[in-house]
């Protein structure tokens, strides 16, 4: 286990290797939480942010339709919508 300390005003550094492990970026946001006399750390991801690369991969991959082949493969006038 590392050792950090807090400085002055209440920050920690977190060492190169744990940030690089956990693929910190400056900005990014972390949420803490106590328990137990102990902090648990985690990176907050925007799940907007989830769904569009996964968008994108859908993409990408050519799992994807728009409407107006949906419309025709459900009997509907593509140009009516």
């Amino acid at each position: 286990m590392d050792a950090i300390t807090v400085d002055s005003k209440g920050r920690v550094l977190l060492p190169t290797k744990a940030r690089k492990q956990l693929g910190l970026q400056p900005g990014d946001v972390l949420a803490f939480r106590c328990s137990r006399g102990m902090i648990q750390l985690r990176k907050v991801e925007d799940p907007f942010d989830a769904l569009a690369e996964h968008a994108i991969a859908e993409h990408d991959a050519g799992r994807t339709r728009n409407l107006r082949d949906i419309a025709r493969d459900i009997g509907l006038d593509p140009d009516a919508l």
